[in-house]
């Protein structure tokens, strides 16, 4: 049975969410057409722009991301925060950069006098959009709705695009951030499409590795490494940008065929810090898509009662 989404996604349970949304016809949509002889590849590019541009709008962070040919992930964070430190000015341009506003709207934003009740009706059309620049839901909508559109009209058609609803994962505790966020970011070395993380179009490790080939303070659109962590911690992720790099190049290395069983000597000085053993990490990042929970037990335990659900649930990862 279908799960309502308010129990995969609750900001009191994390933050942090891994989705991933796959194509109706699977082969070719963002692809290769075998059959016709055509190229689809472009579209990925579509959605690599419409990704970060919705970041740059919305109080929802991309933190990873990976877009094949029949369907694509994104490891998400909500910024709450961000989001309740906007002015109203701020919610509205935001949200205007994708909609159309009612007129009511239009009058506030031109500087016009409003009356009693009109500011009042515009203030809480406003707080609900702020409401939902914290949305997945609605940044997902936004992201494959615009897909789906440019496809059909490419292909001169009507009809659905995607499968009817992305699939979610709650990302409990750092543990689970990481090994998802791996998990993402080799998706196509996994689908033996491309050989090391730098040559994986397409995928945020590329855009990060470019941004430090470029001398760039870091990808845009993307949330920034911050560090391990600590008190007064500002906002990104809670690794070393050089570290999950060194994660990310040794995990690829064992996952590759002809690397199956072997573990080099040198392992990630991360792992000693998340509490992972290389056997135990590995088999962590095999199976992140189990699950709409991926975290301890005991964060999973915690989490229950915030996403209005009593059974343990979802892939556990052993406690530390």
């Amino acid at each position: 049975m279908t799960k309502a989404r308010a129990s995969l996604i609750s900001v009191d349970a994390t933050p942090y969410y891994h989705c991933v949304s796959r194509c109706v016809r699977r082969s070719f949509l963002c692809g290769y057409d075998e059959h016709a002889q055509q190229s689809y590849e472009h579209r990925r590019g579509w959605i690599e722009k419409r990704l970060l541009a919705l970041a740059n709008a919305f109080c929802v962070d991309v933190c990873a991301y990976a877009i094949m040919s029949n369907h694509y992930h994104v490891v998400l964070h909500i910024n709450t925060e961000k989001a309740n430190e906007l002015t109203q000015g701020d919610v509205v341009e935001r949200w205007l950069a994708f909609h159309q506003g009612p007129t009511l709207i239009q009058r506030f934003v031109q500087g016009d006098k409003l009356s009693e009740a009109e500011a009042e009706r515009c203030s809480e059309i406003i707080e609900v959009w702020r409401e939902r620049l914290t949305s997945i839901s609605w940044f997902m909508r936004l992201l494959n709705q615009h897909i789906a559109s440019e496809a059909n009209k490419e292909d001169k058609c009507t009809g659905h695009f995607w499968e009817g609803r992305f699939k979610s994962q709650a990302l409990l505790d750092e543990k689970a951030l990481a090994a998802a966020m791996a998990y993402v970011d080799l998706n196509p070395v996994r689908a033996a499409i491309a050989d090391t993380p730098e040559t994986s179009d397409f995928t945020s490790v590329k855009a990060r590795i470019e941004a430090i080939e470029t001398d760039k303070p870091g990808a845009v659109g993307l949330l920034p490494f911050v560090g391990n962590p600590r008190e007064n911690m500002p906002d990104g992720i809670p690794f070393r940008l050089m570290d999950y790099l060194e994660l990310v190049d040794w995990t690829g290395r064992q996952c590759r065929e002809d690397k199956r069983g072997h573990i080099d000597d040198h392992e990630p000085e991360i792992l000693n810090r998340l509490g992972f053993d290389s056997a135990e990490w590995l088999s962590t990042y095999a199976q992140v898509e189990k699950g709409t929970l991926i975290g301890s037990e005991s964060s999973i335990k915690t989490a229950l009662p915030l996403l209005g659900r009593k059974r343990l649930c979802g892939f556990r990862i052993a406690a530390s």
